[in-house]
């Protein structure tokens, strides 16, 4: 059962990422690295979604179904977006370099605490 303990240190991680993006993107004047974190918040949302509606029926098979497969492929395609859409900037020269680091060292910080705290609170259903 995760604490008090957790949520601060889980709520201070969060804010460091986003301090690093918002940084990224005020320190260089170029708000294109704004974008990640659009792509780590809506990130969870398919797999979210593909998890509540597929039906765990006491007469359907227990394995993974493809509407679970493709929300997990979704969250997989927007989390490495938030890695590759910094970089593809930067290469064409729409944001500088250190933009691209903070970016995508805030990205993954935010990312990862959204797992986190899904990991941390995640409940069981019992009947």
């Amino acid at each position: 059962m995760a604490g008090l303990k957790t949520i601060i240190v889980l709520s201070f991680i969060l804010a460091i990422g986003f301090l690093l993006v918002i940084l990224s993107a005020a320190l260089y004047k170029n708000f294109l690295t704004l974008l990640v974190v659009a792509t780590y918040v809506i990130a969870p949302i398919p797999n979210w979604l593909c998890g509540r509606a597929s039906s765990q029926d006491d007469f359907m098979d227990s394995g993974s179904s493809s509407i679970v497969e493709l929300g997990r492929f979704m969250t997989g395609f927007l989390a490495v977006m938030g890695v590759a859409l910094p970089v593809v900037l930067a290469h064409c020269d729409l944001i500088r370099p250190e933009a691209m680091v903070m970016s995508i060292v805030g990205g993954l910080l935010i990312y990862g605490t959204i797992i986190s705290f899904t990991m941390f609170f995640h409940q069981e259903e019992e009947f």
